[in-house]
């Protein structure tokens, strides 16, 4: 069902949560959410979905060449880590405040 009023999806990953790559040429691998991108439903996770950029040297890069980096990879190939280092599906509910928080189905404690 569409949104009525904001039109951009409200992911389960936010910047800075550790995740696991369930699919794809980086499946198992672990790390952090370095950049969410909500409207595109991708994210750049620290040390997977590696690639060589060609770049021209620059005032930034006097050197150029070929620079290692991570590219954009689909938030719905990712799954987040709990504290007890499991990757788990994640759930919303209230808490005692009346703050909307999320909980890891798995364990059932509360993410930051």
């Amino acid at each position: 069902m569409e949104r009525k009023y904001n039109k951009i999806a409200k992911l389960h990953i936010k910047k800075g949560d550790m995740v696991q790559v369930m699919s794809g040429d980086d499946k198992g691998k672990k790390g952090h959410v370095l950049e969410v991108f909500n409207t595109k439903g991708r994210c750049i996770v620290e040390g997977v979905n590696i690639v060589s950029r060609h770049t021209k040297p620059s005032a930034q890069n006097q050197q150029g060449g070929i620079i290692k980096k991570e590219a954009t990879i689909n938030i719905s190939n990712l799954m987040l880590v709990d504290k007890a280092g499991t990757p788990s599906r994640i759930g919303r509910k209230l808490n005692d405040a009346g703050k909307l928080v999320r909980f890891s189905k798995k364990s059932g404690e509360i993410i930051d």
